[in-house]
């Protein structure tokens, strides 16, 4: 599956638990539910998987953990929060660039509809 349709299908799962739940809730309440839609749906799923920081030959380990990862491709990162802030982009700036990986979702299921709540980052 390439990344665009993965990310789609991420997305629809992600829709179907807001849905369902609503806004109001805790991150750790929608992380569970997308999880398990996710796995529903066939797709490998890594949840809170650490991130070492690496600077030239030094590894840090500080226990960065990025929410979930989607067959080691997709970052997503979940908020419930009154508004997406900058410090919330870099963080997933920061994750996609120490992962390596192309594509992150920052959801926040803090919001009346899920679509005002997606931002989509592309490395």
């Amino acid at each position: 599956m390439k990344i665009n349709e993965l990310s789609s299908e991420i997305l629809r799962c992600a829709v179907k638990v807001h849905s369902a739940l609503g806004p109001g809730l805790l991150e750790s309440a929608y992380q569970k539910c997308l999880v398990y839609e996710l796995k529903k749906n066939g797709f490998r799923v890594e949840v809170e998987k650490e991130l070492p920081i690496i600077y030239e030959d030094l590894i840090i380990d500080c226990s960065y953990r990025m929410d979930i990862v989607v067959e080691d491709s997709i970052i997503i990162e979940l908020k419930t929060v009154k508004e997406i802030h900058c410090m919330h982009e870099a963080q997933m700036l920061t994750y996609l660039k120490f992962s390596n990986k192309k594509l992150g979702l920052l959801l926040n299921y803090n919001v009346p509809s899920l679509k005002y709540g997606i931002r989509r980052f592309i490395m």
